[in-house]
């Protein structure tokens, strides 16, 4: 597991603005496109529960060369533990689950928890969520989030479903503190020609739009 604290891992994330996510079906495929996403620049990736051999693979790359890797997809609190226990330093939820966000704050890693209502939203914030992550983020749009953000300032928003390479800044202008993506940075053909090349100038083109 890794040394770094909680604030430490989170304000790292949010300092670069994008949580990669990382969902395959073929689990040969994880390593090059995790390590592709980092030649680019990324520097947390959250590798989702269905993709198999998750937990090794989180295992495998935590901590290595700065990176962070977290678990995502994460539905219930015994998962959430077999992935801070193979090393996972942050995790994310599509939904917000009360027993996940517990042994989040127990074994003190970062909970990017899954909402969206308003009321879900708030719910997650207030049961101890670092992060509120709106999803399906694409159903509702960005003014979605500066609407929410108006009555409730202290929320730190994350996006995820909808966000591309060209709109990713106006998330974050928005009121987006991070964003989560996935398919704008995995592109599924050059993955399956195995072209990593393609992922890495993804990530490496999100970062300079990101400024």
């Amino acid at each position: 597991m890794t040394s770094m604290t909680k604030a430490s891992i989170l304000n790292h994330i949010l300092a670069h603005k994008v949580v990669a996510i990382v969902r395959m079906d073929d689990a040969s495929r994880v390593a090059p496109v995790v390590q592709a996403l980092q030649q680019g620049g990324i520097q947390a990736i959250e590798v989702t529960m269905g993709t198999p051999g998750a937990l090794r693979h989180i295992e495998q790359f935590s901590g290595q060369n700065n990176l962070l890797m977290g678990a995502g997809s994460v539905l219930d609190a015994e998962t959430a533990r077999m992935a801070i226990l193979s090393g996972a330093q942050f995790l994310v939820t599509p939904v917000t689950k009360a027993a996940v966000i517990e042994v989040a704050l127990r074994y003190q890693v970062p909970i990017f928890s899954g909402a969206f209502t308003p009321g879900e939203i708030l719910q997650a914030h207030e049961w101890g969520a670092d992060v509120v992550k709106i999803f399906p983020a694409e159903a509702v749009g960005m003014s979605y989030l500066k609407a929410v953000k108006a009555p409730m300032p202290q929320l730190q928003l994350m996006p995820t479903g909808g966000v591309t390479l060209e709109n990713a800044a106006e998330w974050i202008r928005h009121g987006a503190c991070c964003l989560g993506m996935g398919s704008a940075l995995t592109d599924k053909t050059a993955i399956s020609q195995g072209n990593y090349g393609v992922i890495e100038g993804n990530a490496r083109t999100l970062l300079a739009n990101l400024g």
